[in-house]
C-alpha cells in the first residue's frame, strides 16, 4: 500500500512540477502538486500547497530551461 501511495505522488509531482510560464502560473502549479501529494499522504494540505508553489516557483526560476 505504502508503494502505491509513493507511486500516486510521484504520478502527480512529475505531471505537475515544472510547468508554467509566468511565475504566478509556476507558483499554482507547484501549489496543486504539494496540496495533491499531502491529501494522498494524509498531511496538511495548505502546508504541501505553501511548500509546492514555493518549491516549484524557486526551482522553475533558478532554472528556467527545464520548466517548458
Amino acid at each position: 500500500m505504502r508503494f502505491l501511495k509513493f507511486a500516486a505522488v510521484f504520478g502527480v509531482m512529475a505531471g505537475l512540477s515544472a510547468c508554467g510560464d509566468t511565475l504566478g502560473e509556476q507558483a499554482l502549479y507547484g501549489a496543486g502538486a504539494g496540496a495533491a501529494t499531502a491529501a494522498v499522504l494524509d498531511g496538511n494540505i495548505l502546508g504541501g500547497a505553501a511548500v509546492g508553489a514555493a518549491g516549484n516557483a524557486l526551482y522553475c526560476q533558478n532554472n528556467p530551461g527545464k520548466c517548458r
